[in-house]
């Protein structure tokens, strides 16, 4: 009897959280590789969140923190997420597929060698010299696009448009230091809020919205850090639920997948 096909996916972010969901639900025993201490932002809706409360369920889909690949199983009820930055896991469980959805804006090592099928989320990749294949993630008519030749559009540092909204939707560190939370995430608040402190400077909000985001508070972040994002359209539900940018860059990696001759 052979084992479940195994795609291992480097990130735990709510975009690789996105492509876990798909990859879980088309019959994939997933594993998810994490840092000791995540920078996620969107904590509701990323399996990251497992590595500091040990488990978190996002919709139906459970995801659980391992110590070590002796805990690892093909168990398919639910996702493993393992803390191995490097990625020295693969090598040693030799996956179907490998996703690299860190989201640096640069490869950190993902190279096509590590599994039969290897694909990279975003900037910083290059198919088909570095990876098979390369899912845009900018927000606009491209995204979810499958690049087989060539790189993602390159990271401009500005947030796509949300309700004539984009930096301003944003929050960031105004210190080095620790998030000390005043909202939590599906908070209400109106520009000048107070959404949390760090170093005992405010991080406020300059649009009336929902905390769709915020940083975990065991996380010394550094001045000028995204700490945290508001979601100008108020819809609570949405901090709870997988995104249409991650389902649609999630796509991506299906039709990749779905028309590889590997």
């Amino acid at each position: 009897m052979t084992r479940e096909k195994l795609a291992i996916v480097r990130g735990g972010g709510d975009l690789a959280t996105g492509i876990i969901y798909r990859l879980w639900k088309a019959g994939y025993a997933v594993l998810s590789l994490e840092t000791e201490t995540p920078l996620v932002v969107r904590r509701t809706v990323s399996v990251a969140s497992a590595v500091f409360d040990g488990s978190t369920v996002i919709e139906d889909m459970e995801a659980v923190r391992i110590n070590s690949l002796k805990d690892f199983s093909f168990d398919r009820c639910r996702i493993s997420v393992l803390v191995d930055p490097e990625g020295s896991s693969i090598g040693i469980l030799k996956p179907d597929l490998v996703v690299d959805a860190i989201m640096a804006k640069k490869n950190l090592g993902t190279d096509k060698v590590m599994a039969p099928l290897v694909i990279g989320i975003g900037p910083g990749f290059s198919a088909p010299e570095d990876v098979d294949a390369v899912i845009e993630t900018k927000r606009g008519h491209y995204l979810g696009r499958v690049i087989r030749k060539g790189s993602a559009i390159p990271n401009t540092g500005v947030p796509g448009l949300i309700r004539g909204y984009t930096v301003e939707r944003l929050l960031r560190s105004p210190a080095e230091g620790y998030v000390v939370p005043v909202k939590q995430i599906g908070d209400t608040v109106m520009p000048g809020d107070a959404v949390a402190y760090v170093q005992g400077l405010p991080v406020c909000s300059q649009i009336e919205g929902i905390v769709r985001g915020l940083i975990h508070p065991s996380v010394k972040v550094s001045k000028g850090l995204k700490i945290g994002d508001i979601d100008p359209r108020g819809e609570r539900e949405h901090c709870f639920s997988i995104t249409d940018k991650a389902l649609a860059v999630a796509g991506g990696v299906l039709e990749v997948i779905m028309s590889s001759p590997k």
